[in-house]
């Protein structure tokens, strides 16, 4: 819906979102990797699609799910959230990397509304961690740490979304100032080294040793990661709006989001290399783009004209949500690299932060309309 001098009009009835929401759910909760995209590091296979899995592809799905039922009261979504947790705190916690964090931002908000005693030591083991132990760039910086060998003095644009906002969030619930203030210094840090100043747009990853941004990729997942960070790490802190920090971080949003106005599809989709329009149409990163833009513009920390550029990319999310609930033309996880080939042949199938991207951005888009 858009509001134009104080007239509501309806770009796709309400009913098709929630339904399109609750196929998703349905899709999301049900994924199973055939053994086509699992992955071995050593004596370790990684899983990043089924659903029964603690990594970042569940803690994204997570996320979304939980978004949806704050939303709406939806017991269905909360029990999917709930069921999750109950299952891994059976099977046991993974090894602690950047990814494997991911699912500590909704167990904190599940911890905060209800007060779930035995989530209090993942939140405090988990968050001490990432500021003790976890491995640190040059600056300070967290080091990209996942399974497999060690991305020594590398610097991620995901790190924000997977880690340093579970660090916020547990801060925040814990009372600590010191997870708070490291939480800003990683948004900064992270800004000087990943956005690009001549677009706006952020590179996948900076390496500190050999002072380079790999294949320079400009990757549509990746900022994404971005699109959301901001607008949540804004509202973990309760940012006033004459915040230094704040007002640096609506800027720096301000001119990714005009870049990626610029750039955006007819078909309402954004390129897996955005400034490569001939590199496929990709959903996920389409659909954080979409959260990131329509909360931004709610909130008012982009200009209100961005608000069709999120509206047109609901319109596609919709259009790529099959009967199943299943989200087409979404790329399977992607590393980080030194040729844009890599990204432009990543391979497509199901994964579970297709429909938890959506999940995000639907229940955003559906705050117009009260």
């Amino acid at each position: 819906m858009r509001r134009d001098h104080n007239v509501v009009e309806h770009i796709v009835e309400k009913e098709i979102v929630t339904n399109k929401i609750q196929l998703l759910l349905d899709n999301l909760t049900t994924i199973k990797d055939s053994g086509e995209f699992l992955l071995q590091f050593g004596d370790v296979v990684v899983d990043d699609k089924s659903w029964n899995v603690w990594n970042w592809p569940q803690g994204v799905g997570l996320y979304g799910i939980y978004k949806y039922y704050q939303f709406t009261g939806d017991t269905k979504a909360l029990k999917i959230c709930q069921d999750w947790f109950e299952n891994q705190l059976t099977i046991g916690a993974p090894p602690k990397n950047i990814n494997t964090m991911a699912p500590l931002l909704t167990m904190a908000f599940l911890y905060e509304e209800f007060g779930d005693s035995r989530f209090l030591p993942y939140l405090e083991s988990w968050s001490q961690w990432a500021m003790e132990t976890l491995p640190r760039t040059d600056e300070g910086g967290f080091e990209h740490l996942t399974y497999g060998e060690e991305n020594v003095q590398q610097m991620w644009d995901d790190t924000l979304m997977m880690t340093v906002l579970p660090l916020a969030k547990i801060g925040q619930l814990l009372n600590r100032s010191d997870y708070l203030e490291e939480a800003k210094r990683q948004f900064m840090l992270h800004t000087k080294y990943l956005a690009d100043r001549k677009t706006g747009l952020w590179f996948h990853g900076w390496n500190f040793s050999e002072k380079h941004h790999y294949a320079g990729a400009l990757w549509g997942r990746g900022n994404c990661w971005i699109t959301i960070a901001i607008p949540e790490i804004i509202d973990i802190l309760h940012l006033e709006k004459n915040d230094a920090l704040y007002l640096f971080l609506v800027e720096t949003l301000e001119a990714q989001v005009a870049t990626l106005a610029k750039i955006q599809h007819e078909s309402g989709l954004w390129s897996t290399l955005l400034l490569e329009p001939e590199s496929y149409e990709e959903t996920s990163c389409t659909a954080g783009f979409a959260y990131g833009i329509l909360k931004s513009v709610r909130l008012g920390y982009v200009d209100e004209k961005y608000r069709i550029v999120g509206e047109k990319a609901i319109l596609a999310l919709l259009e790529k949500t099959d009967e199943n609930g299943d989200v087409h033309d979404v790329s399977v996880g992607t590393g980080l690299e030194d040729n844009l080939d890599y990204y432009r042949n990543i391979a497509i199938t199901s994964m579970p932060y297709g429909p938890s991207l959506n999940v995000l951005a639907l229940t955003e888009f559906l705050h117009d309309y009260i």
